[in-house]
């Protein structure tokens, strides 16, 4: 039987979920801090959010902000964030029509939340990530795991039949 660890990931909840665990006896309650990350607590989320804020934008713009982000995915997201009410979804009527996403009060609302992160990962991340890189170009090609490559001495000779 596997042990579970102490860090192992636990599933996600939804605002209503985090609401109804509420304990504030103590009167330090967690449920604002878990409701709000049942909204933005992935990835893409706060980054679409983050995207967002330089203005509305296509699906299209969205989707070539970033080329680990697929068409599927932000999809999904932009209509979890819609269905939350942190992105609104407006069709202009031109011919061909379009759709444009921008943020609506309460998505505005996590502009200084979306800064601060990134701020915070400016300083304590990059850096960790700048020497990490550093480190991998020093080592050798042996170390990696990648073997010299070795050529015959007569591979330019013609092969015979």
């Amino acid at each position: 039987m596997p042990i579970e660890s102490a860090h192992a990931r636990r599933p996600m909840v939804s605002p209503s979920e985090a609401r109804d665990g509420c304990d504030s006896a103590d009167g330090r309650s967690l449920c604002p801090v878990l409701a709000a990350v049942g909204v933005i607590g992935t990835e893409w989320r706060l980054a679409i959010v983050h995207r967002l804020l330089d203005g509305p934008q296509r699906f299209s713009e969205i989707l070539k902000s970033n080329p680990r982000l697929n068409a599927k995915t932000l999809s999904a997201t932009l209509k979890f964030l819609e269905s939350q009410g942190v992105v609104q979804r407006t069709v202009v009527s031109t011919r061909p029509f379009s759709v444009v996403y921008s943020l609506t009060e309460m998505g505005l609302g996590l502009a200084p939340a979306a800064r601060e992160l990134r701020a915070w990962g400016e300083r304590w991340l990059l850096p960790r990530q700048n020497a990490t890189s550093r480190a991998a170009a020093r080592r050798t090609p042996a170390i990696q795991g990648e073997l010299p490559r070795i050529v015959p001495a007569d591979a330019d000779a013609p092969r015979a039949r």
